[in-house]
């Protein structure tokens, strides 16, 4: 290559006159992507401001603020390609193909994605609520995008996929201020029906944790082989469920015992007949 046949002037020039038509641009594209990210970032803490003012769950405003502010930059991004001077309808169109390249290839995690807006929106529940789900029972830790992130009462953590969890069966027992308690109690055929639900219907009243509304129902479920069964239904507030749940069993064993109650185990009568 014969470089003293190069017209460096004449480069030179060209140079100069790609600047004088593009500097002003790229100039004024910076100038607007640095105040776009600066205007998205102040309306993402407006927001914020207005959201946190609501009575909307944590993990759906963190959803709301991620969508505005991705959609804001992508928006803004584009803007700032078209005044550079490129294409944006190929820009978009390159988008759209990645956008729906990546959508084959997740197409698991877009369910999951879409099972985490339908609970965040719907709220079949929250934070803090104690469910059943996907043969799982635990207190709800976090509610992302993705997962759901359960803490069971043997302190395990389990991570149930949003999809399966939004077209799943949810048991939510923290959704009413108050539970009902059932306990069945089993009585020899020997006691007195009477004596039995006397007993328990003082030591349910006597507890201040029971409601007095609705009343309490003592009554027979069932005579079965080995035992009459006495039902007690009562309600008390979902925070005291448990603990009522077992205090209630060991009064009602120590009452018994002391009441000479007979709570049977199951036995069989055996009649044997000497054939000659």
């Amino acid at each position: 290559m014969d470089f003293e046949k190069i017209d460096y002037n004449g480069l030179l020039q060209k140079l100069m006159d790609q600047l004088v038509v593009f500097g002003p641009k790229v100039i004024a594209a910076t100038l607007v992507f640095l105040i776009g990210w600066w205007v998205i970032n102040i309306i993402r803490k407006l927001l914020r401001i207005n959201l946190d003012r609501g009575k909307l769950d944590e993990s759906l405003k963190l959803f709301f603020l991620k969508l505005l502010t991705i959609t804001l930059r992508i928006l803004l991004v584009i803007s700032v390609a078209s005044m550079i001077g490129i294409e944006t309808t190929s820009f978009i169109a390159m988008l759209g193909a990645a956008g729906l390249a990546v959508g084959l290839a997740l197409q698991g995690s877009l369910a999951n994605f879409a099972g985490g807006v339908l609970i965040l929106v719907f709220r079949p529940f929250k934070v803090g609520d104690f469910i059943e789900a996907q043969s799982f029972l635990g207190t709800v830790e976090q509610i992302d995008i993705i997962y759901t992130i359960l803490k069971t009462p043997h302190g395990q953590k389990i991570v149930i996929p949003n999809g399966a969890l939004s077209n799943g069966s949810i048991k939510n027992f923290s959704a009413h201020p108050t539970r009902r308690i059932d306990l069945t109690y089993s009585i020899s055929y020997t006691d007195s029906i009477p004596k039995a639900k006397e007993i328990l219907n003082e030591i349910y009243t006597r507890d201040e944790r029971i409601l007095k509304d609705p009343a309490i129902v003592i009554g027979v479920a069932e005579m079965s082989d080995s035992s009459i069964d006495i039902i007690v239904k009562a309600w008390c507030n979902s925070p005291e469920y448990w603990n009522l749940f077992h205090d209630l069993q060991e009064k009602v064993k120590l009452t018994f015992d002391e009441k000479g109650i007979t709570i049977p185990f199951p036995q069989r009568d055996v009649h044997l007949f000497n054939q000659k």
